[in-house]
């Protein structure tokens, strides 16, 4: 087995719980002719400690995910366990329809993603380690759930950063264009093949339940619609909604999920935000609920300053289209627009705008999520409820 022995001192983060071992945090590597690059690797402080084992990448930036602490092997017994502990925890809290079963390093299993939407599995494989058990977690995730079919979208750009390609496409059975799913009480039409991420944003299942309350009999915009979770759960108690997104195949399913549930008072516009925001302005439109969930702006650290301005942009501009009293429903799922930094970024933009606007509601990420206080990569959902005085 390898042995990564790091350089002195940079075991903290590692022993207080994070996964991830930097290729510069390594003073040597030591290897027999049979390790082979994806395999199993001790990792150790400088001073000799055993630290855990993860598997290896000689092309990633992350030399190490460690995920054993002990003396384990990484078995078909090892992943039935972590499998089965991940899916108990979430029908624990209720999740049954869809809800993300596994969720990489909070569930100890780093790089590994898996989706349920209904009777269908979605996978992602987000690193060398992972892929390469990619069949023995295939037949673990079978053996513990009997899905009709498991879907790969590991079709992402992190894929790159590990020196793989991207791949997507049937493990396992049978997987349809449309999969129905059930979500706060409305039926949804999920395409795990073509919709964003594995199919559909399921972080956001509680918030988009919460937007019912601010909805209420008021005009809402909803932008960056993408399949309509927002849309569908604001229209139940608003009076008008419209949707608007840059893709034509988001907008069908939006109004593919209005008809499923009946809703008619939903008119989808396609088009860029940006620009739709500031027509709106300048026509003097105004909406009782403004909602912004674009996709992240950010995706590296040295994109921050360009997405801080980014969100900044079309927050100003949501607030000055909010009527008196109305409320400014905003998020941002990068990781790298930290909480502090969101929150900086709010209220530069509610100065800029000559309104008054106060803080209501802020929520996270759903638990099916769960995030490591070790580990701030894996809390990245920023959700705030403002009030546009």
């Amino acid at each position: 087995m390898y042995r990564v022995i790091l350089k002195k001192g940079e075991e903290k983060r590692i022993v207080a719980g994070h996964s991830w071992v930097y290729a510069n945090e390594v003073a040597k590597i030591e290897k027999e002719e049979t390790d082979k690059n994806g395999s199993l690797a001790a990792v150790f402080s400088f001073d000799g400690r055993y630290i855990g084992k993860g598997y290896i990448n000689h092309a990633s930036k992350i030399l190490v995910r460690i995920f054993i602490r002990g003396d384990e092997e990484d078995d078909k017994e090892l992943y039935l366990r972590r499998l089965k502990e991940a899916n108990d925890y979430r029908r624990s809290l209720g999740y049954q329809s869809a809800y993300r079963m596994v969720f990489a390093e909070a569930d100890n299993l780093p790089a590994l993603i898996v989706d349920k939407y209904a009777e269908i599995l979605v996978l992602q494989c987000l690193s060398l380690g992972i892929e390469k058990r990619k069949k023995l977690i295939v037949e673990c995730l079978v053996e513990l759930f009997s899905p009709k079919g498991i879907y790969e979208r590991s079709d992402v750009a992190v894929r790159e950063k590990e020196g793989l390609p991207l791949s997507e496409g049937v493990l396992f059975g049978e997987v349809p264009d449309e999969v129905l799913i059930e979500e706060n009480g409305l039926t949804l039409s999920v395409d795990v093949k073509r919709g964003q991420k594995t199919g559909y944003f399921l972080d956001q299942k509680e918030n988009r339940f919460a937007i019912r309350r601010y909805a209420k009999g008021k005009t809402v915009l909803d932008c960056f619609c993408n399949s309509g979770g927002f849309s569908l759960n604001a229209a139940l108690t608003a009076k008008e909604v419209t949707s608007v997104d840059i893709s034509p195949f988001a907008l069908q399913n939006v109004e593919r999920n209005a008809a499923l549930n009946g809703i008619s008072n939903l008119k989808t516009e396609c088009g860029d935000v940006f620009e739709a925001l500031r027509a709106y302005k300048r026509e003097g439109k105004k909406f009782g609920l403004v909602v912004l969930d674009p996709p992240a702006f950010c995706k590296s650290a040295a994109e921050v300053k360009d997405a801080y301005r980014g969100y900044k942009d079309i927050n100003l501009l949501g607030m000055k289209l909010v009527e008196r009293g109305g409320f400014l429903i905003t998020c941002s799922c990068s990781h790298y627009m930290t909480m502090p930094l969101f929150e900086k970024m709010l209220i530069e933009a509610a100065k800029e705008s000559g309104r008054a606007v106060r803080s209501v509601e802020v929520k996270t990420q759903a638990p099916d999520h769960p995030s490591l206080l070790c580990a701030e990569e894996t809390q990245y959902l920023k959700y705030f409820v403002l009030q546009v005085l």
